[in-house]
């Protein structure tokens, strides 16, 4: 499993996913889907590969071999 996100797209997905995560466990909404899709981007943020990418060949990685 090669690194496939880049910096910004790290720092974007878990942003994004943190705040999902955060919405739906203070206001409520929709929070089965909140968790699931913070959750998602969370995870593959910290691992730095998003399994989608190599299907879709995209690679942000600044450290292409």
């Amino acid at each position: 499993m090669k690194a496939n996100l880049g910096e910004m797209d790290r720092f974007f997905r878990l942003a994004f996913g943190a705040i999902l995560i955060g919405v739906g466990t203070v206001f409520g909404l929709f929070a089965p889907w909140s968790y699931v899709v913070g959750g998602v981007l969370v995870v593959t943020a910290l691992l730095s590969f998003c399994p989608l990418y190599p299907m879709l060949g995209i690679n942000t990685s600044e450290k292409v071999a």
